[in-house]
This record gives structure tokens, C-alpha cells and sequence, in this order.
């Protein structure tokens, strides 16, 4: 039976998964490039995270499940491209989703290696967030997060409020509030156009 974790980790790595191969695909790059650009955009934050705590070799390495479902989901994304095209929205909501999905798996990892609150939800924020940031480069666009749109400061909000609510509720009700919360600001944030300050040299 997969237990909450595992879901989630599934989830979002699903989630990135698509979200990186349509942005290949928007680029119109070759089969090979969308491909790459699935398993940066799903492995990249993770990656990212399990080097800076010295979880090697990392842990798409290890579970050879995680490479097969980036695998399966890029082909799917190309095979249904049309169908996924049609739905922006839904891509978006793909993207919000794997945010939310990874801040949780990057804290959780933080935690279990012993690390300070504050610290865990940087590496969550690094694990929702850098695997676009790769993407991003790549694609010869400025990443996200370095634009005006509310980006790492959800996972910022998202996981703090995991991190304060351990404890003091169920566990799996709090892993799914947190993701709800990172979500829900990011969907919020783009639908009213929300903004961070802006400074110009």
C-alpha cells in the first residue's frame, strides 16, 4: 500500500514532469530535448537538495521507479499533446501542484537528516523550486522564481505552516494542508496579479 509520502512524491514528480516537457515541446525541441527537459524539470530541485545534505548517490539513482515514472509521463505528455495544449490552465495547475508537492518531500528530508526547522523549509523551497530554475535556464528564459510572480514565497508560507503545525495535528492532514496552502497562494497570486516589490537600479 503507498502511504501518503510516496503519493506525494509520485504526484509531483508527475506533476514537473509534464509541466517541463510542455515547456520543451512550447520551445518546439526534438523528442530528446523534451525528454531531458522532463527529468530536469522533475529531479532538478531534488537533486539539488540531496547533494547539500550529503544524500548521495541522490536519490533518483537509487529508486529506479522515479526515472521510469518521469519516463512514462514524458511519453504520455508528447502522445497527448494536443489534448494538454488545449488546457493552459491545467498546465498551470501542474506546476502549482508539483511546487506544493516538493516543498513537503524537500522538508521532510530536511528533517529526517537532523536539520533545523528554518533550514528545512529552504531546502523545501530549493526542491519545489530549482528543478524550474534549471528548466528555465535551458530554455533561455528568466526562471520564475527571479521574476515578479509569487513563486518561492508560497513554498516559503506553504512550508512554514507545515513546520509550525508538526505535532499539534495528524501528520498526513498536515502534509496535505501545507501542499493545499502553496497552491492556493500561487493560484491566488496569478489570478489577481500579485506581486512582490519591484526595485530598479
Amino acid at each position: 500500500m503507498i502511504n501518503i509520502s510516496s503519493a506525494i512524491e509520485i504526484s509531483g514528480t508527475v506533476a514537473f514532469a509534464v509541466s517541463g516537457s510542455f515547456s520543451a515541446m512550447q520551445k518546439r525541441l526534438d523528442v530528446f530535448g523534451v525528454l531531458i527537459m522532463g527529468f530536469v524539470t522533475a529531479i532538478g530541485g531534488g537533486t539539488i537538495r540531496d547533494v547539500l545534505i550529503g544524500d548521495t548517490p541522490v536519490a533518483w539513482m537509487r529508486d529506479y521507479q522515479l526515472p521510469l515514472i518521469i519516463l512514462g509521463t514524458v511519453i504520455a505528455t508528447i502522445l497527448f499533446k494536443k489534448y494538454i495544449k488545449a488546457f493552459k490552465i491545467t498546465l498551470f495547475l501542474f506546476d502549482a501542484l508539483g511546487l506544493g508537492l516538493f516543498t513537503i518531500i524537500g522538508i521532510q528530508k530536511g528533517l529526517a537528516a537532523g536539520l533545523n526547522p528554518g533550514v528545512c523549509v529552504a531546502l523545501g523551497t530549493i526542491t519545489g523550486c530549482f528543478g524550474g530554475v534549471i528548466r528555465d535556464i535551458l530554455l533561455n528564459d528568466i526562471p520564475l522564481i527571479f521574476r515578479k510572480e509569487i513563486y518561492a514565497t508560497a513554498c516559503i508560507v506553504g512550508g512554514t505552516i507545515y513546520v509550525l503545525l508538526m505535532g499539534t495535528i495528524n501528520e498526513d492532514f498536515n502534509k496535505l494542508l501545507a501542499v493545499a496552502m502553496v497552491c492556493a497562494i500561487r493560484i491566488v497570486a496569478v489570478k489577481y496579479k500579485l506581486t512582490l516589490p519591484r526595485f530598479y537600479a
